[in-house]
């Protein structure tokens, strides 16, 4: 027992130098955020492909935290779509995938967590990814919502940014 007290207190005092070797670059990352222009340009680029193809839409864009950054209802879009936007949007973001992958998952019986975790998972959102970093998800209600999510990242981003 009374080796073992001995040994405890050159276990500390190795995990706190290497602690201390540590730099602030290993100890920090740099993370990419959509800015609010970012967001403005996703969801004027969803609505004009929505306009061109003769839908309406709801639009959501929410950061990689799940917070609101833009979101927009086309005139005639029911009362409660921006409101499924926004829950496509978190599903997308918490699954980092296409809501309909996650739709597919549930209906498969492959994976229910998305059911019984309050997600929304219905077709219509996709996550950005950018530089290999989740920066956010955009979701969309009404329509043909993914196709209209990924004509805006690649009109915006003009190829970096990924929806999967």
């Amino acid at each position: 027992m009374r080796s073992r007290l001995f040994l405890l207190p050159l276990c500390l005092l190795f995990v706190i130098s290497a602690a201390a070797d540590l730099s602030a670059q290993q100890l920090t990352r740099n993370i990419k955020v959509i800015s609010s222009a970012g967001a403005r340009a996703l969801v004027d680029a969803c609505a004009a492909w929505a306009e061109k193809n003769k839908q309406v839409v709801a639009i959501a864009v929410i950061d990689w935290g799940g917070n609101v950054i833009e979101s927009h209802a086309m005139e005639r879009a029911a009362a409660n779509a921006i409101d499924t936007a926004l829950l496509k949007a978190k599903s997308a973001l918490r699954w980092r995938r296409p809501t309909s992958e996650t739709n597919k998952m549930v209906r498969n019986g492959e994976n229910l967590a998305p059911t019984f975790m309050n997600d929304f998972p219905q077709p219509g959102a996709l996550p950005l990814m950018l530089d290999g970093q989740l920066i956010g998800a955009m979701g969309v209600s009404g329509a043909d919502g993914e196709k209209c999510a990924q004509a805006a990242i690649d009109a915006v981003f003009k190829g970096p940014a990924k929806s999967t």
